[in-house]
């Protein structure tokens, strides 16, 4: 048995998976969880709805690096929507990215949004904020 079923059996229902959309991201994102540094992310509602197994309030992830490894077990403490144009300076700085301040969250969240092309300034995200229950 590998590292990822043996916490996949510790938090059954738990769903595994990487932030970002780069190996290189999802590696330094879950460095940031680890460290308690980020704290908070969040997806485009669309992303949200068209996801069957979206996260909940109180449910378990497992946070995977860019090499598919766990590297972390977070769960979910709350969810809200919110436009982007809306986000707040706290916000990004539990985001926990760059200099944690709102013009850098805008900027790399702005190119993110575009890559996956739903980017609009006043399209609607699912903030969601965690915490972290297992370094693994």
């Amino acid at each position: 048995m590998d590292l990822l079923d043996s916490v996949k059996l510790k938090y059954p229902g738990a769903r595994a998976w990487a932030f970002g959309d780069s190996p290189q991201m999802a590696n330094e994102l879950a460095e940031l969880v680890v460290k308690g540094i980020k704290t908070a992310s969040c997806g485009s509602l669309a992303s949200f709805n068209a996801d069957e197994d979206a996260p909940g309030p109180g449910s378990y992830h497992i946070i995977l690096n860019g090499q598919g490894a766990p590297v972390c077990v977070i769960r979910m403490v709350s969810l809200r929507l919110v436009c982007f144009s809306e986000v707040t300076e706290a916000f990004a700085r539990q985001e926990g990215e760059g200099d944690l301040s709102l013009a850098y969250w805008r900027e790399e969240h702005k190119a993110f949004f575009t890559r996956e092309g739903v980017y609009a300034e006043d399209m609607e995200l699912v903030a969601e904020e965690f915490k972290v229950v297992e370094v693994v």
